[in-house]
């Protein structure tokens, strides 16, 4: 049985379910429990979102030319190069 691939729901049984939701209720209380479960929807989204972007981000790095990041790198090295000429002070 693989268990990575598994909800974790999934794995408890009937009684575990019940048993985790009554000490939920009461440590939290009920007016409390719609608010707790609220904000950890909204955490599990952004974290999710979050996850999104980065797995986009990386996609995007792995599949670039490699000839623009060439070129990147040349107009950098070329950049760091250039010195400038100090200024002449007024005589």
């Amino acid at each position: 049985m693989n268990f990575s691939q598994q909800p974790i729901l999934a794995m408890l049984s009937g009684w575990e379910i019940f048993m985790i939701a009554m000490v939920l209720l009461l440590l939290f209380g009920a007016k409390r429990l719609p608010e707790l479960f609220r904000s950890m929807g909204k955490a599990t989204k952004e974290f999710q979102k979050a996850r999104t972007e980065v797995e986009d981000d990386i996609r995007t790095v792995m599949h670039q030319d490699p000839s623009i990041e060439e070129q990147q790198n040349h107009a950098a090295e070329t950049h760091s190069e250039t010195v400038a000429e100090p200024e002449k002070e007024p005589t």
